[in-house]
């Protein structure tokens, strides 16, 4: 009778595994465009604006009872059976106001398109600055945000974030770059500074890069994995990012999934294995999925016109932040290394933390 390598049959139960559904991006991008009077054709006390949401299908799902016939699929003939729905649990929870006063929503409707489910509303609103309170997020999972960029006649300042903790924020006007508990991002070096901040909020990204490292045996080959894994998850990024691979909703469940399985089975690696010969080509592979998860994070900031410098930005920040934990582990993982029965024990200790967050990620992915 033939047998299974223990590595063989690892990674077959951790691919099964990563097939259990996860959460989708946490993410709703918003843009609000007040359009100036002259573009209205009327003088008017009121004047109009105009805002855009971007969400999954999954998102919406957790709003309202989306899949009206049931079928398992959102499709736009759901989206339309759901526009009395849409108004309440979407509009309704998202009260917009300028200078204090509310807006009247005029119109709304939504479009299902081949990622992402888009939202549109039109508002009269009196003169003043705008505030938008998204109390929307309230019915959310923790962790969820909206990131709202701003714009005048098509040029758009920034962008700012809106969570539970602070749903409410002041929309921009033109040449403002921000309102009340703004972070304001603009420019190349805005995306640069989102990719650094998402590398250490990415708390499983983190965890995945220290497993690779605990065992990266000497500078060369460090610096081997770590190229690896830059390479596969910046082909994925931009393939995705650039439209020419597809994450419909479905697919990005198992991609979260999917990462927490490769901590898993990194972590799992560490502790079973004496030699690590196959591990360039393992972070490889496993660096090709957390490009995907990358790339999901960035669908959600709407990159329109900025799509070159949003994904250029933002992979250089990535590769900052993954550069500067490199810089700090190496030194103290090489001294480590001086001593054998230290570096085993060190190993055997934060592979097992590893492997117990990646298994609770997985768990908990599972049943989100």
């Amino acid at each position: 009778m033939t047998r299974a390598s223990p590595r063989v049959v690892l990674a077959a139960l951790l691919l099964a595994a990563s097939a259990a559904s996860a959460h989708d991006a946490d993410i709703l991008y918003s843009q609000v465009r007040r359009v100036a009077p002259e573009a209205a054709g009327a003088e008017s006390p009121t004047s109009e604006v105009r805002q855009v949401l971007t969400l999954t299908t999954g998102t919406l799902g957790l709003l309202l009872p989306a899949d009206a016939d049931g079928d398992g699929t959102v499709s736009q003939a759901d989206l339309d059976a759901r526009r009395a729905a849409l108004e309440v649990g979407v509009w309704d929870a998202m009260p917009l106001t300028a200078d204090g006063r509310p807006c009247a929503r005029t119109s709304h409707a939504a479009l299902l398109r081949q990622t992402y489910v888009e939202l549109s509303a039109t508002f009269q609103c009196p003169p003043g600055p705008l505030r938008q309170t998204y109390t929307v997020l309230s019915v959310l999972p923790a962790g969820y945000r909206v990131i709202l960029g701003s714009s005048l006649d098509g040029e758009v300042p920034g962008a700012i974030f809106a969570d539970a903790a602070q749903p409410s924020v002041a929309i921009p006007g033109p040449g403002e770059t921000g309102g009340e508990g703004a972070s304001p991002v603009s420019g190349f070096g805005g995306w640069v500074s989102l990719g650094v901040s998402h590398l250490f909020e990415g708390v499983d990204h983190l965890a995945f890069l220290l497993a690779v490292l605990l065992v990266g045996g000497g500078l060369k080959r460090v610096l081997l994995l770590v190229t690896s894994f830059t390479v596969a998850h910046s082909i994925t990024l931009g393939a995705t990012a650039l439209g020419w691979v597809v994450l419909d909703g479905e697919r990005a469940r198992w991609v979260e999934a999917a990462i927490a399985a490769s901590i898993i089975y990194v972590a799992v690696e560490n502790l079973v294995l004496r030699e690590h010969r196959h591990r360039v080509l393992v972070t490889f592979l496993f660096g090709l999925v957390h490009g995907f998860g990358l790339a999901g994070t960035l669908a959600g900031y709407g990159l329109g016109d900025s799509l070159v410098t949003g994904l250029l930005g933002f992979n250089l920040g990535v590769e900052l932040g993954q550069a500067a934990v490199v810089i700090v582990l190496l030194p103290v993982l090489r001294m480590v290394r001086r001593r054998p029965a230290l570096h085993l024990r060190t190993v055997r200790v934060l592979s097992v933390g590893i492997l117990a967050a990646g298994g609770y990620w997985m768990f908990e992915r599972a049943l989100g």
